[in-house]
C-alpha cells in the first residue's frame, strides 16, 4: 500500500499589480476536504520546488504519517531568468509590484478559493536564492499576511539588511534560514561571481540580535538544489 498522492493543478490569476496573468501550481493533499482548514506554503520558483525540490512528494509522506499540519502548497513559476530577476531582485523593476501581488492579490484569491485560516501565522513563504530574498522582503513588509519565511541561500545586499534592521514587529515572524558553507563564489544570473556566505552570516547575526523566532544552519555544500532538496525535509517539518 503506497502513500496516497496529492494532486497538483494549474490555476491562473489575473494580476492588476503586474498587468499579467500569473500561473499557479497548487498542491492539494490526497485527503483534501473543504471541511478541514489548511495552512498555506507559497513557493517562489514554484516549478523548481515541485520538480527539483520534490516538495509535493515530501508533503504526501508527512501528511500520511501525520507529522505536519494540513497544508496546501502554491508554487509560482517564473517565466524565464529575466522575469525572475525583475520580480525577485531587490532592484528589479517589478519587485515592489510582485510583493504587492503576493499580499494584495494572491492571498485574497487563495483565501476565497480554498479553506484556509485567514491568519498570518498560518501562511508561509519559501524560496531559494533570489526567491528567498523576495520571500523575506514580502514578509517584512506584510508580517500580518505572512507569518513564516523559509530562506534557502538567500541573496542578501545592503537593502535587505537595512530592511531587517529597521523591522520592529519581530514577534509576528518565524524564520527558517540556511546557507551553504561553500557559497563563497556563486555565479549569479547576471554572470557575476558573488560571495553569499558572508552576507548571510551578517543577516543571521542580525536576526539573532533582534529576537525573531529563528532557526539557522550552514550546510556543507554550495548554491544548488543538491543541498536545498534534502534540506526541505527538515524545513517543512520544523515550520509546519
Amino acid at each position: 500500500m503506497g502513500i496516497p498522492k496529492g494532486t497538483i493543478k494549474e490555476h491562473t490569476i489575473k494580476s492588476n499589480e503586474l498587468g499579467e496573468e500569473i500561473l499557479l501550481l497548487v498542491y492539494l493533499p490526497a485527503n483534501f476536504s473543504p471541511l478541514y482548514k489548511y495552512s498555506l506554503l507559497i513557493a517562489q520558483d514554484g516549478k523548481d520546488y515541485f520538480q527539483l525540490g520534490k516538495i509535493g512528494r515530501l508533503a504526501d509522506e508527512y501528511l500520511f504519517e501525520r507529522e505536519i499540519e494540513n497544508l496546501i502548497i502554491v508554487g509560482i513559476p517564473y517565466k524565464n531568468v529575466e522575469d525572475r530577476r525583475r520580480k525577485y531582485h531587490p532592484d528589479g523593476d517589478q519587485h515592489q509590484k510582485y510583493i504587492r501581488f503576493l499580499a494584495h492579490e494572491l492571498v485574497p484569491f487563495l483565501d476565497q478559493k480554498f479553506p484556509t485560516y485567514h491568519m498570518g501565522y498560518t501562511r508561509a513563504l519559501i524560496g531559494d536564492s533570489l526567491g528567498a530574498t523576495v520571500s523575506l522582503m514580502t514578509a517584512l513588509q506584510y508580517p500580518h499576511s505572512f507569518g513564516k519565511v523559509l530562506l534557502q541561500s538567500p541573496y542578501i545586499n545592503e537593502k535587505v539588511l537595512d530592511m531587517v534592521n529597521s523591522f520592529t514587529e519581530t514577534e509576528l515572524l518565524e524564520i527558517y534560514h540556511i546557507v551553504g558553507n561553500q557559497e563563497t563564489e556563486v555565479q549569479t544570473t547576471n554572470g557575476r561571481i558573488s560571495d553569499f556566505l558572508t552576507p548571510n552570516r551578517e543577516l543571521s547575526a542580525l536576526f539573532t540580535s533582534k529576537s525573531f523566532t529563528y532557526f539557522y544552519d550552514e550546510f556543507d555544500g554550495d548554491h544548488t538544489w543538491t543541498y536545498w532538496q534534502p534540506d526541505l525535509k527538515r524545513a517543512i517539518k520544523k515550520m509546519f
